[in-house]
């Protein structure tokens, strides 16, 4: 692309008592801004939760492991069934060892690497059909065929900087729009077998929870998703996107507390300027008016943070909410798949006289 496109991506959602994000002490996490703490859910966590809701859709998703060795060993055995274990784990490491990834002596690299299975399959190609690997081939290969969630999350190598692929999209870590209290539950569990005659639980504990109204936000640049998918549909990898970060939800503690909620509200922009995050309308924090709860409150102050970001920015190609109130900006969506058919019209439109794609 020759322009910039940018989708920003603001959802409101309730979430009743829960601990989906922990920290090292077993507490969920929290966050201190404009003055009070927060509940606050890691960008980490819910990428992780969007990538698990690419798998249920089909889409087509990367490995993050460090048993890249034995996935190229594994796909050059089918290639050639005549090659044993070792032989076949031999080829991959040297193919990876040319590609500038090192590999320990446990047969594995030496930090989490990400690879989508077209970058597997087309590696263990070239392997089987050349005797001697050229550096600057395996690297290509190692560079083309992203997935969705590689393309969109990006990829860093530390053994080589050439491998790394740039984030097409960013995702802030979610907080409360208000200001909470954390809570503790005390519990007990009882022996089934314990005698009668005898008294007193068998285990107890506690576990801290909270409960938030959150914002959530994320944003694409569309130009990077079109480069990093390589000629794969940008717009429809957005919409996907759109769709399982409003969707999707960590789940930590979830058998627990059963915290499985939907948005509430959910508003998409898509600007040709620069992204903007919204997190400022609740540096104030909402209070709750009797008989409101947080929602009400948070929608009125998001939007008129929205309205009044224009001061500092181009007015947006196109708004689109969809929630339990009337929006008071933009277009207002039926549903969130009525909201995905409007923006799927106006990316495609944005795109059209660009080379988005590859």
């Amino acid at each position: 692309m020759t322009k910039n496109l940018y989708v920003d991506i603001n959802v409101l959602q309730t979430v009743p008592s829960s601990n989906i994000n922990r920290d090292d002490t077993g507490a969920p996490k929290t966050a201190f801004y404009g003055g009070v703490t927060r509940a606050r859910v890691s960008s980490q966590s819910w990428k992780r939760a969007v990538r698990k809701a690419f798998a249920e859709d089909g889409a087509n998703i990367g490995t993050r492991t460090k048993r890249v060795p034995q996935m190229l060993a594994a796909k050059l055995q089918d290639l050639d069934s005549s090659l044993d274990e070792d032989a076949a784990m031999s080829k991959a490491i040297d193919a990876l060892k040319e590609g500038g990834i090192k590999v320990n002596k446990d047969n594995e690299t030496g930090a989490l690497l990400m690879v989508s299975p077209g970058q597997i399959s087309k590696l263990a190609d070239y392997v089987w059909e050349n005797e001697k690997l050229d550096k600057k081939e395996v690297k290509k290969i190692l560079l083309e065929g992203n997935s969705l969630d590689l393309a969109l999350f990006g990829r860093m190598v530390a053994d080589n900087p050439e491998l790394n692929v740039d984030a097409s999209a960013q995702v802030a870590h979610a907080i409360s729009t208000h200001e909470i209290i954390p809570e503790y539950d005390y519990f007990t569990a009882l022996d089934d077998l314990q005698e009668k005659e005898k008294s007193g639980a068998a285990l107890i504990q506690t576990t801290q929870y909270d409960s938030a109204t959150l914002y959530r936000y994320a944003n694409i640049n569309m130009a990077e998703l079109g480069y990093n998918l390589g000629g794969e549909d940008a717009v429809a990898g957005a919409l996907t996107f759109i769709k399982d970060f409003a969707l999707s939800m960590p789940t930590g503690k979830q058998n627990s507390f059963a915290n499985k909620t939907l948005p509430n509200y959910v508003m998409v922009t898509v600007r040709d300027d620069t992204p903007v995050n919204l997190v400022s309308a609740f540096e104030e924090p909402v209070v709750a008016k009797a008989g409101e709860g947080y929602m009400k409150g948070s929608v009125k102050k998001l939007e008129k943070e929205f309205s009044d970001s224009l001061q500092f920015v181009d007015q947006p190609l196109a708004t689109v909410a969809v929630g339990k109130y009337a929006t008071t900006v933009g277009e207002q969506a039926g549903n969130l798949q009525d909201l995905l058919n409007k923006l799927q019209d106006v990316l495609e439109k944005a795109v059209e006289n660009e080379d988005l794609n590859d």
